[in-house]
């Protein structure tokens, strides 16, 4: 989401600025058009003003460059020359996951690529014309020892909710903002920490490292969920919406089945998840790319109510999703993005499957179901967000004329 970024404590910026320099050339200029009231009320289903949309991600890189040799505007290159019907985001700045000190540090560095090592000081590579996230090439824990060793950094102590955080809340809450906490993946978190191979084989191998990892983050984010939502709740402000990335699935499914999800993840999301809500928080949102179809029936038991970016070419079919699901999941993303490199045709195939049954059940921010990919043209960009906000306003009248 948009968040303003969370400072740690000791953070290294101008080695955070090396490492994600290719990153913050992609960032967009947003407008608030949507307040947080509205927002809230559109997601869980409580109100249906006016179709909501924005673009999530932004361009893969090289993307504005090619835009800017089309004719694209300056404005049109950051993207603020575009409306979106969109609401802005602020975390609370709270410390849920990892918590020690900061040992991020430029390796080495060429044009091609960038090797470093992260603020937990796991050894990655960037790929600069890539516009996906440093690859790890380490992991930190394979033995409980290991777990043992870094496990204090996930423990709870103080310092974990800023002295200023109450201040910002309520500055941010104010202007419209909507207020967010992050806090660590079931199945994402214990990739970081045991990579791919190691999470997908830990339920047969070493179950009871994976229940341990997982009920010690648990405890960390219960306590500083409670602590900061009471914190916030005396002042009469809340957290939102919690958001829970996993990127946990492919195009042929999920990593984990539903078994695994149900032994390890679900029980950890229902205790962060309730207590969040106890004090306020009504979104409940889980990002993951990919076909997550087999496991949402789980998410969704253990409290998740929204969920992202719905990738067609995945089969993900978020028409499909809302004919499931109803009112109890909430959904954004979901246009394919590859039709936008066909033409205007193509374009206005998707949008027109998509977005008037979205529009009309409302609880849904539509828009790209990832970044905007190198070979879709300025004139197809213009041409889609003018067919979206054509089609949104034609199902509106629609709606209002009761038809």
């Amino acid at each position: 989401m948009d968040t303003a970024e969370i400072k740690r404590p000791n953070q290294n910026d101008a080695v955070r600025a090396r490492i994600l320099a290719g990153h913050n050339r992609l960032s967009m200029k947003r407008t608030m058009v949507v307040g947080r009231e509205e927002y809230l009320d559109h997601m869980t289903f409580k109100s249906n003003v006016r179709g909501l949309y924005r673009e999530h991600l932004g361009p893969f890189v090289g993307l504005k460059e090619e835009w800017k040799r089309q004719g694209a505007s300056e404005a049109e290159l950051e993207l603020s020359a575009f409306r979106y019907n969109e609401a802005l985001f602020r975390d609370c700045g709270i410390f849920t996951g990892y918590f020690g000190p900061d040992l991020s540090e430029v390796i080495s560095e060429t044009n091609e690529e960038i090797v470093y090592r992260d603020f937990m000081g796991i050894l990655h590579k960037t790929i600069k014309a890539s516009s996906s996230l440093g690859h790890p090439l380490e992991f930190p824990v394979s033995t409980l020892a290991d777990w043992r060793r870094i496990k204090p950094f996930y423990e709870y102590r103080p310092g974990r909710i800023p002295d200023s955080m109450v201040e910002g809340v309520e500055t941010a809450r104010a202007e419209g903002y909507v207020i967010t906490a992050s806090i660590p993946g079931g199945y994402d978190e214990l990739r970081v920490l045991l990579g791919d191979e190691g999470s997908l084989i830990g339920p047969y191998t070493e179950p009871g490292l994976l229940h341990e990892i997982l009920a010690t983050i648990g405890d960390t984010v219960t306590q500083v969920l409670g602590e900061a939502s009471a914190c916030l709740a005396r002042r009469g402000l809340c957290i939102d919406q919690l958001d829970i990335h996993e990127d946990m699935a492919g195009k042929t499914g999920p990593l984990w089945g539903p078994t695994q999800v149900d032994e390890f993840m679900v029980p950890y999301y229902r205790r962060c998840i309730e207590v969040a809500r106890k004090d306020g928080c009504r979104l409940f949102n889980v990002d993951s790319d990919g076909d997550c179809g087999p496991i949402l029936p789980s998410l969704v038991e253990a409290g998740v109510n929204m969920f992202h970016p719905c990738e067609p070419t995945a089969g993900t079919d978020m028409v499909e999703l809302r004919r499931r699901y109803g009112t109890r999941l909430a959904l954004e993303g979901g246009i394919d993005k590859h039709a936008l490199r066909r033409g205007f045709a193509d374009i206005d195939a998707e949008l027109e499957y998509r977005v008037p049954p979205m529009v009309r059940t409302g609880g849904c921010v539509l828009g790209l179901d990832h970044r905007i990919p190198n070979g879709v043209s300025i004139a197809n960009y213009r041409h889609y967000l003018e067919k979206l906000g054509e089609i949104i306003e034609r199902e509106r009248r629609l709606m209002e004329d009761g038809l």
